[in-house]
């Protein structure tokens, strides 16, 4: 049944062996103070590596101001690439392949998670009902400010001083993070966007931020090694946009110009780690958006091995990224080659803590010894 999922598939100058991807996922155990990778995430992403497989790292913040959930790891300063080369040496040794993601968390943020106690930073001054999880735990996001045109160009630069701290520390390439209502998707959609300078108004405006974060990666890793995730249509941060297919059509029709190793699609049925009942349960923004993105495709959101499976034949993607299934599966590719059973998931143990939830769940090979 599972025949397409277990082909090999190149992404730029990269051969896989399986398109079976793991999703990037939160998981707030870097440690603190300095948001670094420790013994943990190094055993955590080590667990789940194999021969030709597709790791994307969990969101890696590219700036102090740009966290918004206390345990994210960074890239922002150079003290962050040694923890991150150990993640990276440790997947390479079970021949993986892992790309780094790129992430500023933008207005979904709190005072305490800024690095001078000042205000989250954003595209526009819009209330908006967020959350954010410090030291206090999940808190209501704190009042923003607008970013100045100013900063907009810098913050482009620290986009693109992460990806070189993400070369220098031996990932294979670096994704954008476009999508869950974080800096990049608040400037996409006009329903954050209210600006009236180059960044702001029209569609070609509000995608210039990503555009040119995009190409300034580019610059340190050749286009076949960077990537770009949006989310069409996603309403996860209290997102929403007065035409969205136009403007995610748009956004990926630039974005095929660019001849990147992949676009990485979450579908709107998704809201956070879970699905939201209201909307579509088909994948519709694949669908979509496979008429304007002509390389390879990543859908995730939701899928099972059999649904992974039928998007691929449709030929609606490429690849498909899992998330919640890979949290309590490590070795997730050979349980779907061998057609075992997969393990159940613990939310509870979703965000931050310790290994419990995070590296003690067994391989299928394990289970069976015991």
């Amino acid at each position: 049944m599972t025949r397409k999922l277990l082909e090999p598939i190149s992404l730029g100058p990269i051969r896989l062996d399986h398109r079976v991807v793991m999703a990037p996922l939160t998981r707030m155990r870097s440690e603190q103070p300095g948001d670094n990778p420790g013994d943990l995430m190094v055993e955590y992403y080590r667990q789940r590596a194999s021969k030709g497989g597709y790791i994307v790292s969990e969101a890696t913040v590219v700036a102090p101001n740009g966290g918004g959930y206390l345990g994210s790891p960074g890239i922002y300063s150079d003290a962050q690439i040694p923890g991150w080369k150990r993640v990276t040496d440790a997947v390479h040794a079970k021949g993986g392949v892992i790309f780094l993601q790129l992430f500023h968390a933008g207005r979904q943020s709190h005072f305490d998670m800024q690095p001078d106690g000042g205000a989250p930073v954003a595209p526009s001054e819009v209330a908006y009902e967020g959350v954010a999880y410090t030291a206090n735990g999940w808190v209501p996001s704190s009042p923003h400010r607008a970013l100045s045109e100013a900063e907009v160009v810098d913050m482009v630069e620290q986009f693109r001083l992460a990806a070189v701290r993400g070369k220098e520390a031996g990932f294979d390439g670096v994704e954008i993070h476009g999508a869950n209502g974080y800096l990049i998707d608040q400037f996409l959609q006009d329903g954050s966007n209210q600006r009236s300078d180059a960044y702001g108004g029209s569609i070609e405006k509000r995608a210039r931020f990503l555009l040119d974060i995009t190409k300034a990666a580019i610059t340190v890793w050749g286009s076949d090694r960077v990537a770009v995730r949006l989310g069409p249509s996603g309403s996860f941060g209290d997102m929403k946009d007065s035409n969205p297919e136009a403007l995610f059509t748009y956004v990926a029709s630039e974005l095929d110009k660019l001849n990147l190793a992949y676009l990485h699609l979450i579908e709107p049925r998704v809201l956070g780690n879970s699905e939201d009942a209201s909307k579509d349960q088909n994948p519709v923004a694949s669908r979509l958006l496979r008429n304007v993105f002509h390389g390879p495709l990543i859908a995730a959101g939701g899928f099972t091995p059999e649904s992974a499976e039928a998007i691929l034949a449709e030929g609606s993607a490429d690849m498909v990224a899992f998330g919640r299934f890979f949290i309590s599966n490590p070795d997730l590719p050979a349980r779907i080659a061998e057609g075992a059973p997969l393990a159940a998931y613990d939310r509870d143990t979703f965000y931050g803590g310790t290994a419990a939830g995070y590296t003690d769940y067994p391989a299928q090979a394990e289970v069976a010894v015991a």
